[in-house]
C-alpha cells in the first residue's frame, strides 16, 4: 500500500516519526509542506528524530492563513496526482493538515487523521476550524483520548473512529534515555534543575497582539528573583523587535531569549524546569507526561485532561493571574494514564494493515 504522509510543522514531525517507523513495510511518501522552514524550526527535528528525507518539499513558508493554505493545497494536489497513493495520512490541526485533507478528499483518496477529535470549543482559533473540518471529511480517525472520542460522537462522527492513544507519548517513551542522558544543554545555559522556568509563545492570538505579548513578558520580567528561559519563535521575535519591550527584554536578566531548540534539547530543558509557561498544545501535553507544572497562556485548551488532573492551569494573558500562578501553582496529585500505553503508532499501523485500502 502506498501512503502519503503530510507534515509541515514541528509537532507533526514528532507525531509522524513513530508512525512512519511502524509503516516500513509500506511505500510511504513523505511530503514536507515547508510551513516551518528554517533549520531550528524544521531540519534539526528531522536530524534528531531520524525521519527519512522528505520525498517532496513544497517550500510554502509563512503568510496569511488563506494564502498559506492555498499554496500548500496546490502543492499537495500536484504530488497526489503524480503519486496516486492509496491513503493520505495527516496529523494534528495545522494549515498543512487542512490542505492535505482537502486535496485528498477532492481527489477521492481515502483520508486518515491522526489526533482526531480534539476540541477547545473556540472557533476563533484557526486550529479549531482545521480540526473540525478535517474530522468531518476523514475516512478514518485515530483519537488520542476518550475525551476526543466523546467529542466525535457528539458531532455524529461514528464510523471508523479508533482510540489509539497519543503518538507523541510513543515518541517520548522511545526517546526517554536520549532525553535523560542529554545533560550538556543544561550546563550550556548554566541552568540548575528546578531552578528556572521555561516559556514558549507562538500562537497568533498572542504573538500578533502586542498587548497580550507585553502582558505575558512583563509578568515574567516583574519576577526579578527568578530566571525564565525563552526559546523565541521567529514570528514572536519579529513582532518584539518592532516594539518597545524588546529593549527591556534585552537589558533585563530575568528573561533570557534564545533561539528555538531541537526536540531532544527542548525536552531536556522542559524536564529540568520548575514550571513551564506556554500557549502550545503540544507543550501542555509533554509537560503533563513529564510531570512538570504547566501554566497555559490561553483561556481554553484542547488537552482538557491536563487541567482536570490538576497539572495545568489556564491563565490567559492576564498579568496578575500569570504572576500569581508563577508563585503559587504547585500540583501534587497523580497523573492518570490518559494518553495510552505508548503503542499508538503500532495500533495505527495495525488498523491500516487490516483494512488495506479504506
Amino acid at each position: 500500500m502506498k501512503i502519503a504522509c503530510i507534515v509541515g510543522v514541528r509537532p507533526e514531525f514528532v507525531q509522524a516519526e513513530p508512525v512512519i517507523n511502524e509503516l516500513k513495510k509500506h511505500d510511504v511518501i513523505l511530503v514536507h509542506t515547508g510551513q516551518h522552514y528554517d533549520y531550528e524550526m524544521s531540519k534539526i527535528f528531522f536530524d534528531e528524530l531520524s525521519i527519512p528525507v522528505p520525498n517532496y518539499h513544497l517550500g510554502a513558508g509563512s503568510g496569511y492563513h488563506g494564502h498559506q493554505t492555498a499554496e500548500i493545497l496546490k502543492g499537495i494536489e500536484d504530488v497526489l496526482l503524480k503519486e496516486e497513493p492509496d491513503c493520505v495520512l495527516v496529523f494534528g490541526d495545522t494549515n498543512s493538515t487542512l490542505s492535505g485533507a482537502l486535496a485528498s478528499v477532492k481527489l477521492h483518496i481515502p483520508l486518515a487523521h491522526v489526533e482526531a477529535g480534539l476540541r477547545s470549543f473556540d472557533r476563533r482559533m484557526p486550529e479549531e476550524i482545521n480540526r473540525v473540518v478535517v474530522d468531518h471529511i476523514s475516512n478514518m480517525l485515530f483519537s488520542p483520548t476518550e475525551t476526543a472520542m466523546a467529542n466525535l460522537e457528539m458531532e455524529g462522527v461514528l464510523n471508523c473512529v479508533y482510540n489509539t492513544g497519543d503518538v507523541m507519548y510513543d515518541s517520548l517513551i522511545q526517546k526517554r534515555d536520549s532525553i535523560k542522558n542529554n545533560r550538556n544543554i543544561l550546563s550550556e545555559f548554566e541552568l540548575e534543575p528546578q531552578k528556572y522556568f521555561l516559556m514558549t509563545l507562538h500562537r497568533s492570538e498572542n504573538t500578533e497582539n502586542i498587548h497580550n505579548l507585553k502582558n505575558v513578558l512583563q509578568a515574567a520580567i516583574d519576577e526579578s528573583d527568578k530566571q525564565f528561559l525563552f526559546p523565541i519563535h521567529p514570528r514572536t521575535e519579529k513582532l518584539l523587535k518592532d516594539s518597545s519591550i524588546f529593549s527591556t527584554l534585552d537589558k533585563n536578566n530575568t528573561v533570557r531569549m534564545i533561539k528555538p531548540l531541537g526536540y531532544l534539547n527542548f525536552l531536556r530543558i522542559l524536564q529540568g524546569a520548575s514550571k513551564v509557561l506556554t500557549d502550545s498544545g503540544g507543550v501542555q501535553k509533554q509537560a503533563f507526561m513529564l510531570g512538570i507544572p504547566c501554566i497555559t497562556l490561553r483561556e481554553n485548551t484542547e488537552w482538557v485532561e491536563t487541567v482536570e488532573s490538576g497539572w495545568n492551569v489556564l491563565v490567559g494573558t492576564n498579568k496578575d493571574r500569570i504572576k500569581r500562578m508563577i508563585n503559587t501553582f504547585d500540583p501534587r496529585g497523580g497523573r492518570p494514564r490518559v494518553y495510552g500505553d505508548g503503542d499508538a503508532s503500532k495500533k495505527i499501523s495495525q488498523i491500516l494493515n487490516s483494512l488495506g485500502e479504506i
